[in-house]
């Protein structure tokens, strides 16, 4: 089976591209630096020839309001169509974010807007909302830094590593479409001050974490559910402590 994973040199797109090859499939990793670009079109139509499955992984350069929404609706409209022109693919797989239609900012409302337009292209989908990654802990931080504290809402976080976000797009991929919504979550839920907290410990950063019920994520509101599924999940295998041993191991 040929699968063009849209995205396939970036974090989640390189481990699930080589997941995908170590199982016998014939396994695209398309991005810009391979000639296939979603924004201007370049590429995409050679890439999806003889594809039966395409995995969306592919992220804006910029976080600010407009650019993101931009980059996601031109994206998406431009692979979808190319997707419809290529007549074979029989599965679109997208990578997304748990409770982006529940926070309000700017990069969940350009997620909302992606979905939007894969829900109503009229080829068989499904969409694979997550949490936020472990391997995105420092960057919160960064985000979130007032001087040496770091201001954190005390709402439920449930974070999970890249390895399982790749293995759970692979799994999808290789099934029948769902037509719907499948979200993934790591295998421990606590309050995100104190994750965060545990991280930079784990790392030596001497920044205090204080929790601040006024805090904002990524400039939105979040309430106590916010950032983690509602409903069922499908649940990572990979704790903090064990990806964190990984980690330094690799770096």
């Amino acid at each position: 089976m040929k699968i063009v994973v849209i995205g396939g040199t970036g974090l989640i797109g390189s481990k699930t591209v080589a997941i995908l090859r170590q199982g016998g499939h014939e396994v695209l990793a398309a991005s810009p630096n391979s000639g296939v670009n979603t924004i201007t079109g370049e590429g995409l139509k050679e890439a999806l020839a003889g594809a039966q499955v395409v995995i969306d992984l592919a992220n804006s350069p910029s976080f600010e309001d407009k650019a993101v929404l931009e980059f996601f609706e031109t994206s998406g409209r431009n692979l979808l169509a190319a997707e419809a022109a290529a007549a074979g693919v029989r599965h679109h797989v997208a990578l997304s974010i748990v409770a982006i239609d529940r926070t309000d900012n700017g990069y969940f409302r350009a997620k909302v807007a992606q979905e939007k337009l894969i829900k109503t292209s009229g080829i068989p989908y499904t969409i694979v909302r997550s949490t936020q990654f472990l391997e995105f802990l420092g960057g919160i931080a960064d985000s979130s830094a007032d001087g040496n504290l770091v201001r954190l809402p005390p709402v439920l976080f449930q974070p999970i590593a890249s390895d399982d976000v790749a293995a759970s797009v692979a799994d999808v991929a290789l099934a029948p479409p769902h037509k719907g919504i499948v979200e993934i979550a790591g295998p421990e839920r606590a309050p995100f001050n104190e994750i965060v907290a545990r991280y930079l410990k784990a790392v030596g950063d001497p920044r205090e974490v204080v929790s601040d019920p006024e805090a904002r994520y990524w400039g939105g509101r979040v309430d106590e559910h916010s950032l983690v599924p509602l409903g069922e999940a499908r649940l990572g295998r990979i704790g903090f402590d064990e990806w964190f041993r990984r980690s330094q191991a690799a770096a």
